[in-house]
């Protein structure tokens, strides 16, 4: 019942009923790993297939993200303990002169659904700011996000200073004008074109 209860609360929605199943899963002695794999990350899987094959759209996706966060806000007091795994840690923000966010927050909260800890600088941000935030953080990937084509440069810029640092941070770009042609032509490590497929991409990177 426990595990797979968790899991339906995700894929149903339910938010408000979503830290008392986890509480509960922790009293009855299951590994707090445990529920954040087979329970969290599992369902978030599930809801990112779900949008893949057009059976889940924007909306309902977030709605399964919020029920996942509430249940990942009693799990993350044992981060600290060192009791859970992190998959990595993740830089996200939209680029320099870029104001949108729906996109990016969506990929932050799948990230995070995904079990990597996630630093969300939001937006207009500056290349120093990507820069100077993985390395404080010492971040596996920085993900950039851009709306609008006249912000793609400002992409190209950060890549390049992350190449410039060479820390070895695997940089990630993705949004609506954005293309795996021009993920090549600027060096980064990879281009997603959904939230989904931005969880896969960083499981790829970091395996």
């Amino acid at each position: 019942m426990g595990l797979e209860s968790i899991f339906q609360a995700v894929v149903e929605f339910n938010e408000p009923g979503m830290a008392d199943l986890v509480r509960a899963e922790l009293e009855a002695g299951t590994q707090p790993q445990e529920v954040l794999d087979q329970g969290l990350i599992k369902a978030m899987d599930e809801v990112g297939q779900g949008f893949s094959q057009g059976r889940l759209f924007v909306p309902e996706m977030l709605m399964a993200a919020q029920a996942m966060k509430a249940g990942l806000a009693v799990i993350k007091p044992l981060l600290t303990q060192g009791e859970v795994r992190s998959a990595g840690t993740v830089v996200i923000g939209t680029v320099k002169g870029d104001l949108h966010d729906i996109g990016k927050n969506l990929v932050a909260m799948m990230m995070e659904g995904a079990g990597f800890t996630v630093v969300d600088l939001g937006v207009d941000v500056e290349a120093a700011r990507f820069v100077a935030a993985a390395r404080e953080h010492q971040a596996d990937i920085a993900a950039l996000s851009a709306l609008l084509t006249t912000t793609m440069p400002a992409m190209e810029a950060t890549v390049a200073a992350f190449k410039e640092e060479g820390r070895g941070v695997r940089t990630i770009i993705g949004g609506a004008p954005v293309t795996q042609d021009f993920a090549r032509k600027i060096g980064a490590a990879g281009y997603a074109q959904d939230a989904p497929s931005a969880v896969e991409l960083a499981r790829r990177l970091l395996a």
